[in-house]
C-alpha cells in the first residue's frame, strides 16, 4: 500500500472504539481500529477529456471508477506539470463511492440533466461528477459547484478552472439561500460531518471528535438538506455522502430523509468490497484501500418535473478561457520556471505577442513573447511556491 501519511500518533477518544462497534459490528470495527495504524494509500483519477494514460509507473487501476489509479508511491505532485494543467486529481479511492453509484443509475440520466454539488470544496467529487457527466452525455448536462465558505470556495473555483470542463460552473450560497422552486435533477450532498473516516489522514478530527460532535453533525445535516429540498425536482436523486462511519450521520438521517422529506431509498449494485448497511453503503479502511466513506441514493417522490434554470437564477462562474494565441511547447524545467512565475526566454521559433506555453499538449496559461524576453503571465495566486530547480 503506497504510504502517504505516517500512521496516526494522536490517541482516540475514549469512547470511539465502543460508538465504532455498536455502528458497524464488533469484528468490522477491528478491522477500522487495526487499519488506523496504518499508513493511508494515495491515489489519482485522470481527466478523460486530457489524459487517456495514467503517467505513473506501476499504478494499478481501481474498480469502482474507469479513470482512478492507487500509486505505489507518492509523487512531488507540486512539481509534476500535469498536474498543474489539470490532467488529473489527487483524491481518496473510497470518495469516488457517490459518483460510482450515479454511474450505476445512468439509465435515469438524459442530455439536459441539471446536477448540484452542494458541499463542493475542495472540488474532488466535482470533477468526478463532471467526468462521469461527460462520458454520459457529453455536453448535455449543466454542473454547479456550491461552497458557501468563502475561503474553500476560493480552492474549489481554482479546481474547477483547472479541470476545465465548460459545462461546470461554481457558486457560494448557503444551503437557504437557492430559493424554493426546483433547479436541479441530482443534489450531491456531501455534508460536513465528524470525519471518522478521516482519521488516518486527519489528526485534527481524531482530536475534535466526541459523541456531542456526532450529534451536532447529524442535526446539522438535516438542516442543510431540508433548507435545499425545494431545490430537487420531483423524481430528482439526492446523493447523500459522509466521511464517518456513525449510524446517526448516516443511515438514520437517510431514514429521516425518506419519512420526513420524502423520499425512496434505491439500492444500485456496489463492487464486492464495499459494505451494505440498511439504507446505503460503507467504505471502511482494512476492507478497501483508501479511508472511510458512506453514501446513499435517494429519489425524491413526486412525478411532476418542473425546474427552473440554475444559470440564470444563481449566476455561476465558469471556466476562463486560458490565455489566447497560439500553443506553445516546453520542455519539464521551462514549464517549472513558467509555473513558479519566473521570466522566461523562449526559443527562436516562438511566436512573437500572446501565446499559450503548453508542456505535453497539456496548456498550462499564458505569456506575452516579447522576443528577448517572455512576460510571464500565470496567475500569481497559482504560482508554485516550492524551489522547482
Amino acid at each position: 500500500m503506497a504510504k502517504e501519511t505516517a500512521p496516526r500518533e494522536t490517541p482516540l477518544h475514549p469512547d470511539f472504539a465502543s460508538a465504532l462497534s455498536a455502528s458497524i459490528g464488533e469484528a468490522a470495527a477491528k478491522t477500522v481500529l487495526e487499519a488506523l495504524r496504518a499508513p493511508a494509500s494515495v491515489s489519482i483519477r485522470l481527466n478523460p477529456s486530457k489524459l487517456q494514460a495514467c503517467p505513473f509507473p506501476g499504478a494499478a487501476p481501481l474498480e469502482w471508477n474507469p479513470w482512478a489509479y492507487i500509486l505505489g508511491e507518492r509523487p512531488v505532485f507540486t512539481l509534476d506539470p500535469l498536474f498543474h494543467a489539470g490532467c488529473y486529481y489527487v483524491q481518496d479511492t473510497s470518495a469516488m463511492l457517490p459518483l460510482y453509484l450515479l454511474r450505476q443509475l445512468s439509465g435515469e440520466l438524459s442530455p439536459g440533466v441539471r446536477m448540484l454539488d452542494l458541499c463542493a470544496a475542495p472540488g474532488g467529487k466535482t470533477t468526478d461528477a463532471a467526468a462521469s457527466l461527460r462520458s454520459l452525455l457529453g455536453d448535455g448536462f449543466c454542473l454547479i459547484a456550491n461552497e458557501v465558505m468563502r475561503q474553500r470556495f476560493g480552492v474549489l473555483q481554482d479546481n474547477v478552472e483547472r479541470w476545465g470542463d465548460p459545462c461546470v460552473g461554481v457558486v457560494s450560497r448557503d444551503p437557504s439561500a437557492f430559493g424554493g422552486s426546483p433547479l436541479f435533477d441530482i443534489i450531491l450532498a456531501d455534508v460536513p460531518c465528524s470525519g471518522e473516516g478521516m482519521f488516518r489522514k486527519d489528526p485534527v478530527a481524531v482530536k475534535e471528535w466526541t459523541p456531542e460532535l456526532v450529534d451536532f453533525c447529524a442535526a446539522r445535516s438535516r438542516r442543510i438538506l431540508r433548507d435545499i429540498w425545494p431545490s430537487l425536482c420531483e423524481g430528482g436523486l439526492l446523493l447523500y455522502s459522509t466521511c464517518t462511519f456513525n449510524r446517526k450521520e448516516n443511515d438514520e438521517t437517510v431514514a429521516w430523509i425518506a419519512s420526513e422529506l420524502g423520499a425512496d431509498v434505491l439500492r444500485p449494485s456496489v463492487p464486492g468490497a464495499v459494505l451494505p448497511t440498511e439504507y446505503g453503503y460503507l467504505m471502511l479502511p482494512g476492507l478497501v484501500p483508501g479511508e472511510g466513506q458512506y453514501a446513499a441514493v435517494l429519489r425524491k417522490r413526486g412525478g411532476e418535473a418542473r425546474r427552473g434554470n440554475p444559470v440564470l437564477a444563481l449566476n455561476p462562474v465558469f471556466p476562463k478561457p486560458e490565455g489566447e494565441g497560439p500553443v506553445y511547447e516546453v520542455d519539464g524545467p521551462t514549464a517549472l520556471r513558467y509555473l513558479h512565475g519566473d521570466a522566461l526566454v523562449l526559443g527562436a521559433d516562438a511566436p512573437l505577442g500572446p501565446l499559450r506555453i503548453a508542456f505535453h499538449g497539456q496548456v498550462l496559461g499564458p505569456a506575452k513573447n516579447l522576443g528577448k524576453r517572455c512576460n510571464n503571465l500565470y496567475p500569481k495566486g497559482k504560482r508554485i511556491r516550492m524551489d522547482v530547480q
